[in-house]
């Protein structure tokens, strides 16, 4: 019962990314988290702290300002003070340049008493760095930013 519920938070976390409602993922997050987005880029890097993550959430949605998720499996293992999840997902939408995106990933995640406190995500970053330079190119500063660390 634990790991369906655990699921349908998990399914519903996407569910509110993709309508732009952090607030429910960021209320769900210790205050010191981990977030690691593979890759050199605007994106990629580490953060520890919710509000870098706050940070991080919203540079997503101001490059990528369409942005739907469509998760096609959830894992769930562990007991709820150390549960571990693999969400494979596929996003598709539009950057902030116009061009319509794709890509396809996964995140692993791990939480305690119910709280995200570990959140790795790995994609095709060669497909986002690509698209990131050519929207630096266009004029976009934020798409070559340094990545957001701590806040």
């Amino acid at each position: 019962m634990y790991h369906s519920i655990i699921e349908r938070i998990a399914r519903n976390a996407f569910e509110d990314l993709s309508d732009r409602n952090l607030e429910p993922l960021l209320n769900r997050c210790a205050s010191e988290l981990t977030h690691t987005f593979a890759g050199e880029h605007a994106l990629g890097g580490t953060r520890r702290s919710r509000a870098a993550f706050r940070a991080w959430l919203e540079r997503l949605f101001r490059l990528f300002p369409e942005l739907r998720f469509r998760i096609r499996d959830v894992l769930v293992a562990g007991p709820p003070w150390n549960t571990r999840l693999a969400i494979v997902w596929r996003d598709q939408g539009v950057a902030v340049d116009g061009v319509d995106y794709e890509n396809e990933g996964i995140h692993r995640l791990r939480l305690e008493w119910g709280r995200l406190v570990e959140l790795h995500a790995t994609l095709d970053t060669q497909h986002l760095a690509h698209t990131l330079d050519r929207m630096a190119a266009a004029g976009i500063d934020e798409a070559a930013a340094d990545p957001i660390e701590n806040s």
